[in-house]
């Protein structure tokens, strides 16, 4: 994995316009968020459903238009690209779908789909039955699945084609959206283990959205936490993982289900429902949902601290294997 960083996201900030006649509005569903990703690294966004993860990957793939920030791939500012300058630039910047099935049009066959990025993109002097199954061999599928259609696919194949397709013209970065999301937990494992090989073996950068936070310890190499469109923790993932500084870090990991019967679980309970982004909490945009908030988290909104690249939002970042004060009362007791 090199230093040298492929994408650089600065300050990015995505908001939607709200109301009707009269009453016109904006809301934020990402405010403000900076990362970088480096060549051949995995970096994984997680947070709960609505925190902005998909929304921020289709304004880094030119998706979804940004209303502050920049966005710079490599050396180059995408951000103010028109559609017809991107269509360049995501050759070397693919995109995997949520829905594997869904994705794939079913009038075309296999073969169609997985070589379709070589006709959008105008590539000549390629076989593409050739390419078709050099492709499909690449992600473990046979070569006679080219004349297939997507309906005869199941879950885990139709994932496979669509890691053909983004792979199909040799990009240096690929966004895939819930990668795993439907597939029984041993097809998972294949589609994970299928990504690491790709990556090693083609020297590909990954940014990876999901809120399976076992698919994020088994193949990112740094890890973000959203929460209401904002960076909230974010750093190694394994020292995420084995000690989140983060409240709403700490309260996803232990909600991670956990394979062993006879492990011990000690969830922490987040109180209260998601706050909706039109009325935004003052402060600090967690404290409605924390145990360990206290008087100062409603007021001021805590300044985002880097220490040796881990960094966290919070004024008082958690101690290793710290409980949550009622909680804690409970074990005593």
């Amino acid at each position: 994995m090199s230093n040298e960083p492929i994408l650089k996201v600065a300050d990015v900030q995505v908001s939607f316009p709200v109301g009707g006649l009269g009453r016109r509005g904006a809301i934020l569903g990402v405010a403000g968020v900076s990362f970088e990703v480096n060549r051949g690294e995995t970096f994984a966004l997680v947070g709960e459903s609505g925190s902005g993860k998909t929304t921020l990957a289709r304004a880094v793939n030119g998706l979804q238009e940004i209303s502050a920030g920049t966005i710079t791939f490599e050396d180059q500012r995408i951000d103010e690209l028109d559609r017809k300058a991107m269509k360049p630039v995501r050759r070397r910047m693919s995109m995997m779908f949520q829905d594997p099935v869904g994705s794939l049009s079913p009038r075309m066959t296999v073969g169609d789909l997985v070589t379709e990025p070589f006709r959008i993109h105008g590539v000549e002097g390629r076989n593409l039955r050739d390419e078709a199954e050099r492709l499909l061999t690449l992600v473990g599928l046979p070569t006679n699945f080219a004349s297939r259609f997507p309906h005869q696919l199941s879950g885990g194949q139709a994932r496979r084609v669509g890691v053909a397709r983004a792979i199909a013209l040799d990009p240096a970065l690929i966004i895939a959206d819930e990668p795993t999301a439907g597939l029984d937990v041993s097809v998972q494992g294949e589609v994970l283990n299928l990504l690491n090989d790709l990556r090693e073996r083609l020297g590909l950068a990954m940014v990876i959205i999901t809120h399976n936070l076992h698919v994020v310890h088994h193949v990112a190499d740094r890890t973000a936490v959203m929460y209401l469109g904002r960076f909230v923790e974010a750093g190694d993932t394994e020292q995420v993982f084995s000690a989140p500084q983060h409240p709403y870090t700490a309260a996803l990991l232990s909600a991670n289900p956990e394979p062993d019967p006879d492990k011990t679980h000690d969830r922490i309970t987040l109180p209260a429902e998601v706050p909706s982004l039109l009325a935004r909490p003052s402060g600090c945009e967690f404290h409605t949902r924390c145990p360990w908030a206290q008087s100062r988290c409603s007021t001021d909104a805590p300044v985002r601290q880097v220490t040796d690249g881990r960094a966290i939002a919070c004024h008082f970042p958690l101690e290793p294997g710290a409980r949550p004060p009622e909680q804690s009362e409970r074990a005593v007791s």
